[in-house]
């Protein structure tokens, strides 16, 4: 197969321009149906004027799919290599595309979601860890975090394509917008079938040359005998040769403790996605005008417009983190985010107490500010964290299994927050502020710094051992040094030479 012959930076930003549309694709399709569904509208005539229950159903089965997507990842993408997973998430959600767009009964439209949330949860697994393995510790938060700012982008133009739709009539009204995501999918298709593999996945699995030869591409080297290349292959091989020294691998290995912490690590990557979900932010995301409209008091037209500014809020907010992830760290950013995101609701329930339609003025107000602290902090960092922290061994596993959660969490959150709202109305926001508090100590506890080390690097970072892994007694929760595997490498390489002599002497005395 054809590859693409950029080098250096060109190389990484091609990839990450892949991973984006990826994301893109993310964001959009999980926008799409929430300016379609639950309106008197063209949708609602072809399927019947779907009730609650039914609703809830087309929005639910979908993050469904997406956990199934993540499981098939969890156990065969591995084997399969991140490229060809991504290609067959492209693929899926191009067949689930053409299922909804075609619909003419709501078994069909179930079939659809189904399918397209499965080629979802592959991407939502695949994609971390693709870019994560093809660039550089020191800007690898920037071009995740980018990844998460164009999931927004997505939304947002799900969202407004939806609003100028609704004055359309007929079919295409809603086939448009559900339609339109293919042309997403193709072009992530058509951008990852051109692009190299990880090479640590190819190194991993034997394909060592070839893996080789895409780092020399990475490090912009003519040759894969650059003293930089050979530097690089030599840290990696030193880490995968670590990593595997009890065998083959065995599921129970992430259950395993010790200094590599394997489970420490797959706790953190699926504590730091159900803190996400568990932020509120998806009631906001997924319902916004619900919240508005029900627990503000405001008029249908100005809470569907305040849905899209809300959203258009989230996606400038999300640019923040490009200049600060690799600066201030991903500890700093997720305390920051979840004091304000529970700051905020805190001041919205006291406001909303009131009664008055000032006060509900005010606590719109603060949903728009939590939209930021979200966008800074719990937006980017949760697909960021479990690419980096675990080893290349277990990463696919590990963001697979965080991406499982996520989406179960996702299920969760939605379909128990319309009936909150019912029964409790704003008192919904004190839950979610008192779960954005309890992030705040955990994060400071339990969660290593991870900003600017080389995946390498992250073997070593639970070795000092102890409850918290040497997070709480480590300033700044940085329980590694950047580029600790270069000491790995150097104690190999006089393992090796010391072999070399004890050989030579061993044959001299047989000489003698």
């Amino acid at each position: 197969m054809w590859i693409v012959r950029l080098r250096g930076k060109y190389l990484v930003w091609a990839i990450t321009a892949c991973c984006c549309q990826g994301f893109l694709l993310l964001g959009y399709d999980q926008g799409v149906m929430s300016g379609i569904i639950g309106a008197n509208n063209q949708f609602g005539a072809d399927f019947g004027h779907p009730d609650p229950t039914t609703q809830g159903t087309i929005v639910a089965l979908y993050d469904i799919g997406c956990a199934v997507g993540s499981l098939i990842t969890f156990f065969w993408g591995e084997s399969i290599g991140r490229k060809r997973m991504i290609m067959a998430g492209a693929s899926t959600m191009l067949v689930g595309t053409a299922i909804l767009t075609s619909s003419t009964t709501l078994a069909q439209l179930y079939v659809g979601r189904i399918v397209t949330g499965i080629g979802n949860g592959f991407n939502s697994s695949s994609i971390p860890v693709y870019q994560s393995e093809t660039c550089g510790g020191m800007i690898r938060g920037t071009l995740v975090c980018l990844n998460s700012t164009v999931t927004i982008i997505g939304l947002v133009i799900a969202y407004w394509l939806d609003y100028g739709m609704s004055y359309v009539s007929g079919p295409a009204q809603w086939r448009l917008p559900i339609g339109f995501q293919a042309v997403f999918a193709l072009c992530l298709l058509l951008q990852v079938l051109v692009l190299p593999d990880s090479p640590r996945w190819c190194m991993a699995h034997g394909r060592v040359e070839e893996g080789v030869r895409i780092l020399a591409q990475l490090e912009d080297r003519d040759s894969p005998d650059h003293p930089d290349v050979v530097a690089k292959r030599k840290e990696i091989e030193v880490s995968l040769a670590q990593e595997s020294a009890g065998g083959p691998f065995r599921y129970r290995e992430l259950l395993q403790g010790g200094p590599l912490g394997n489970f420490r690590r797959i706790c953190l990557c699926v504590g730091v996605n159900v803190m996400q979900q568990f932020t509120g932010s998806n009631m906001i995301n997924y319902l916004a005008p619900v919240v508005y409209q029900n627990t503000m008091g405001l008029s249908r037209n100005l809470s569907l417009i305040l849905g899209g500014f809300t959203s258009v809020t989230y996606m400038i907010a999300s640019f923040i983190p490009l200049w600060t992830v690799d600066r201030y760290g991903r500890r700093l950013l997720l305390m920051t985010s979840a004091t304000g995101l529970s700051v905020c609701f805190i001041i919205a329930s006291i406001l909303l107490s009131i009664g008055t339609k000032g006060a509900a003025y005010g606590a719109t107000a603060m949903v728009f500010i939590f939209q930021i602290f979200l966008g800074i902090g719990y937006l980017p960092i949760p697909w960021l964290y479990p690419a980096e922290i675990t080893t290349t061994r277990i990463r696919a596993r590990g963001s697979a299994i965080s991406s499982f959660f996520n989406w179960m969490c996702v299920f969760a959150v939605v379909e128990m927050t319309p009936p909150a709202i019912a029964n409790i109305s704003w008192r919904v926001f004190i839950i979610f502020a008192i779960f954005n508090a309890l992030w705040v100590p955990l994060v400071y506890i339990f969660f290593p710094e991870t900003k600017g080390l080389e995946l390498e690097d992250v073997d070593h970072i639970f070795e000092k051992g102890g409850i918290t892994g040497g997070v709480w007694s480590s300033p700044g929760g940085r329980t590694v040094e950047r580029r600790r595997i270069v000491r790995d490498v150097e104690e190999t390489q006089e393992n090796e030479k010391n072999a070399i002599d004890v050989h030579v002497e061993d044959k001299g005395s047989k000489g003698d």
